[in-house]
């Protein structure tokens, strides 16, 4: 059959003689054509262009595989790809062959009589109709791929979605409103959403391609008669089409009465009033109405008249505006405004149960505080012994001293805020602050950074710097005045180092928080070592060389993993190199955050990776989260927003497009090995429905908890985000009550950061007793809604995971009584006069006083406030030093070098209603050197420790100090800058021990 639109060949056809320069034309020869080189090099150029885009894009795929393979997750990396590969091709091709269908059956009862033709009107689009009928196979194939690619790769994005509807898991726990399982809202719901969107889509895709195809070939005439402007074959693809996108809208509005206990309302998450008398009632009817019309509009297809389906559409409009729109507003301004808290009372307490259910608030143990702690007899000793663990070693501001004491290179470096773990040691558990020495690239001089030197010379760190968060050295005896060592880069400073047994701990780092982008590690056979490293006790101007020998890295000695290398990271050295060669392996995407979040791409990964020294080798330990917008009826709130405070920096977390979450669970405890990058993932959390599902859908990726090290055990920790969640959602929903909840006057809030009011407090870890005897905690304070000077609550949470109680949340409630809350401390610390009269030698002329963090610690049923005091003195190289330690208990204020001395000190003040004293102590010579009973704990050649007040001559510590600085200029000598720094510190404690004694 002879397509209607194709002109004949003839004499005024379009190939007929008359085209000019044609057979039998008039034109006459055809004239010689310019030269086509341009264009042959045009051609050539978006070649290449698309050659290397080709190339690029091939590499960034086969480089990422490569790297999955080369950490033992290459089964997640296959999982990962199959199912988006999957998912793109049933949604591309559904979509594709509906607009292919759809186009084609428009064209294929295509009117025989179009217009333009002798007795029918001329509607332009002619030339139209002459380009297209000829290739209409191609055209109807291109508009149905471009389509299907855009439906392919919506639907790949929804692997998550997919997934877990796949491996779907019950919660055992039903919502009050539609008693179906939580699994349906966090399994089933999102993907059945999808699944009608997509068929909706496809409804209008294909509604769009039949209106287009009928108009260009005369199936829909705009200017026709009522009754003719649409052909018998386009009212039927219309009105079919019409009828699944109704149809489908029906089961969206059936679908959505589901969502109404997950949207988030003005008040809470979850089913309100208005939603369950107006707005669930309203979906149900629109959904009938939608089927009703569906069926209209099917109707029509026999019927050939649109005046019903016309009805149905306006009917369907207006109940959507009255039912949807009016209704529930009404609704909401007569019957709830006037009386929220009768109209919403059930409603909150349903969404109080879940949001306590869902962040595991209903098991926070909450009791009432009040009384006197400590007796008067023997009240010194017995606080001594209470708080000789508290951590006066700031994690942030101790990170100076690191780098100037312990970071014998310039081109290492420790983090801006360093963590706290514990270690047992002889028999006790001590807490240490402690960073790993990471190599710093920019230290290097910048003529030496070159691409040898960053990318296969300088390739790793050395070793953890680590020091006793009590300031008491490791037999646990008398507080010192200086720094205690746990590991440092002396040969004496070997705590770690002994307790992960006779042979320490491998001290590479080739994976860490700022390992370089990427390294080339191996020895050439033959050759020798180009790595640096940095043994212990090596003080030698030598450059000491070693090899990577680890398993992870990806094998680059053919050209071709070179050449993909090369072209991913823009860098032909990779293939040009010396350096690069049959034995060499690559080592990229070597943060731990990052390689956890890679392997285990279901996974939100807690913001604070940290370090522990486990069987000999440096562990990089990380929680993470499985996480969910969908659980009905619990708050939703930003996690970001719920994680803030003075610490935290930006957290990054990408599990779900928006960081609103409403149900948290620390699921999977993984690490990170520094040396040779082993990832290891371990089921945490057994009972987690969500966890399951993935251990399904990634099989062997996370191994049991029973398999789990218990040298690994006691370094877990309870992770600072889940708890800063909880904690957040806890200051409002620790009100069971609803009229309480909604009125709000019982309200708590997380109190500002002392030292930087903009941001919240972070919580501390730290020994602390909340009556159940001393355990290694998580802990906060809470105060009163917009009353920060005042004390409402202290929390702490067991974080022992070797113990049974592990995880447990204490609340301390104290009575309605003003007590000092952290504000207030700060400021009473600030304006105490004995605290600014020690103070003033420290903070005059080019000194600064620096107040580390302020801790809250229950003492019995009374708090006792801490605070390390820090001075540093003008200069890039001068680095704080802890001088004084504030203490505010029964509302007395004390102050010592020492932490028994300002116990003591607060013990024999006066006190005072806002915690100050009103005269100076009983001790006029209040100083550092409070403390002269005291036996001097330093040793020979180390730091001074307690200061003996007069009981040392001035003359002595001068000549002291002047052999100090003798040693200082001798060890710079040496080349050793931190025997130099060390000693230069301790001339000048000496210094400023004479001038005190001097008055």
């Amino acid at each position: 059959m002879s397509n209607p639109f194709d002109r004949p060949n003839g004499p005024t056809g379009p190939d007929g003689p008359q085209r000019p320069g044609g057979p039998g034309g008039t034109g006459g020869a055809r004239p010689v054509t310019a030269s086509r080189r341009p264009g042959a090099l045009v051609i050539t150029a978006i070649v290449l262009v698309l050659a290397f885009m080709l190339l690029s894009a091939f590499a960034s795929f086969w480089t990422e595989r490569l790297w999955f393979g080369s950490v033992g997750y290459q089964d997640v990396f296959t999982t990962l790809l199959l199912t988006r590969i999957g998912l793109f091709f049933v949604f591309a091709g559904l979509m594709a062959a509906a607009v292919a269908v759809t186009m084609a059956m428009a064209y294929r009862f295509r009117p025989v009589l179009w217009p333009g033709m002798p007795g029918m009107p001329d509607d332009g689009m002619d030339r139209y109709r002459e380009l297209l009928a000829p290739r209409m196979g191609w055209v109807i194939g291109g508009a149905a791929a471009v389509m299907g690619l855009f439906a392919g790769a919506s639907a790949s994005g929804q692997w998550r979605s997919y997934s877990l509807w796949r491996h779907s898991q019950d919660f055992g726990t039903t919502d009050p409103y539609f008693d179906k399982d939580v699994g349906f809202y966090v399994f089933d719901l999102p993907f059945w959403h999808y699944i009608v969107d997509f068929v909706m889509a496809v409804a209008v895709v294909g509604l769009i391609a039949s209106l287009l195809m009928n108009y260009l070939f005369g199936g829909i005439r705009l200017s026709g008669r009522p009754g003719e402007r649409l052909t018998s074959a386009a009212q039927i693809q219309v009105s079919a089409l019409l009828a699944l996108f109704v149809l489908a809208k029906a089961v969206d509005y059936w679908l959505d009465r589901f969502d109404l206990v997950t949207n988030s309302g003005s008040i809470f998450t979850g089913m309100g009033y208005t939603d369950d008398k107006a707005v669930l009632p309203a979906k149900e009817i629109l959904a009938g109405i939608a089927i009703v019309c569906a069926l209209l509009f099917l109707a029509n297809i026999w019927r050939r008249t649109w005046l019903l389906p016309s009805v149905g559409v306006a009917l369907f409009a207006l109940s959507a505006i009255i039912l949807g729109l009016i209704v529930p507003t009404l609704v909401q301004a007569i019957r709830v405004n006037p009386n929220v808290p009768d109209r919403e009372d059930p409603y909150i307490k349903a969404n109080i149960d879940a949001t306590r259910a869902a962040y595991q608030l209903d098991q926070i143990d909450v009791r009432n505080v009040g009384g006197t702690a400590v007796s008067d007899d023997g009240e010194l000793e017995a606080l001594d012994g209470l708080t000789d663990g508290i951590p006066l070693v700031d994690p942030q501001i101790v990170s100076e001293i690191f780098e100037q004491q312990q970071q014998v290179r310039a081109y290492y470096s420790v983090p801006n805020v360093l963590d706290v773990d514990r270690y047992e040691i002889d028999g006790t558990d001590r807490a240490v602050v402690l960073g790993v020495r990471e190599l710093d690239q920019s230290g290097l001089a910048e003529n030496d950074q070159n691409w040898s030197n960053l990318h296969t010379a300088y390739t790793h760190g050395n070793g953890v710097i680590a020091a006793f968060a009590n300031q008491r050295p490791e037999d646990d005896s008398t507080q010192q005045s200086g720094i205690q060592w746990a590991e440092g880069a002396e040969a004496d400073e070997d705590t770690l180092s002994r307790v992960a047994g006779e042979d320490g701990y491998e001290t590479r780092v080739y994976f860490g928080e700022q390992s370089p982008t990427y390294s080339i590690v191996g020895q050439r056979p033959g050759g020798a070592p180009v790595e640096f490293d940095l043994p212990r006790g090596d003080r030698s101007e030598e450059d000491v060389a070693t090899t990577y020998d680890g398993e992870a890295g990806v094998p680059i000695g053919n050209i071709f993993s070179q050449l993909l290398y090369a072209v991913r990271f823009s860098e032909p050295n990779l293939l040009l190199s010396s350096r690069v060669h049959e034995n060499s392996k690559i080592l990229y995407d070597r943060n731990p955050r990052q390689m956890v979040e890679k392997v285990a791409p279901w996974l939100t990964v807690d913001s604070d990776p940290y370090p522990a020294v486990v069987d000999g080798r440096i562990q990089w330990i990380l929680d993470g989260y499985t996480v969910t917008d969908k659980y009905p009826l619990s708050q939703k709130e930003s996690l970001e927003e719920m994680t803030d405070d003075s610490l935290q920096e930006n957290t990054g977390f990408q599990t779900l497009p928006t960081d609103e979450i409403n149900y948290l669970r620390n699921s999977v405890k993984a690490t990170v090995d520094a040396y040779d990058g082993t990832v290891s993932l371990y089921e945490w959390d057994k009972e987690d429905p969500i966890l399951k599902a993935w251990m399904e859908v990634f099989p062997d990726s996370v191994q049991p908890k029973e398999d789990i090290p218990d040298s690994l055990e006691e370094h877990l920790r309870y992770p600072e985000d889940l708890f800063k969640a909880q904690r957040f959602q806890f200051q409002r929903y620790h009100e069971t009550s609803a009229s309480a909840w909604f009125e709000g006057s019982s309200r708590w809030e997380v109190p500002s950061d002392p030292q930087r009011t903009t941001r919240l407090q972070p919580p501390y870890r730290l020994f602390t007793d909340t009556g159940e005897g001393e355990t290694w905690s998580l802990t906060s304070v809470y105060v009163p809604r917009d009353k920060e000077n005042n004390l409402a609550a202290y929390m702490a949470v067991n974080s022992d995971a070797t113990s049974d109680s592990y995880g447990k949340v204490s609340v301390l409630q104290l009575p309605n009584e003003p007590t000092g809350g952290p504000l207030q401390i700060a400021n009473t610390f600030a304006t105490n006069e004995d605290v600014s009269q020690a103070l003033l030698p420290y903070t005059t002329g080019d000194a600064n006083r620096v107040p580390g963090n302020l801790l809250t610690v229950p003492i019995g049923n009374q708090f006792m406030y801490v605070q390390p005091v820090y001075t540093r003195r003008d200069g890039e190289s001068n680095f704080p030093i802890l001088r004084f330690v504030l203490v505010s208990y029964e509302n007395r204020v004390g102050i010592g070098t020492t932490l028994v001395g300002a116990i003591e000190d607060a013990l024999t003040s006066d006190a005072s209603t806002d915690g100050s004293s009103e005269e100076p102590t009983d001790q006029p010579s209040e100083e550092p050197t409070q403390e002269p009973t005291e036996e001097p704990t330093q040793s020979p050649g180390s730091q001074p420790t307690q200061e003996p007040g007069g009981e040392t001559d001035v003359a002595e510590l001068l000549r002291q100090a002047d052999a100090k600085f003798a040693e200082a200029d001798q060890a710079q000598q040496d080349g050793d800058t931190v025997r130099w720094a060390r000693l230069m510190e301790e001339g000048r404690q000496l210094i400023e021990q004479a001038v005190r004694q001097l008055g």
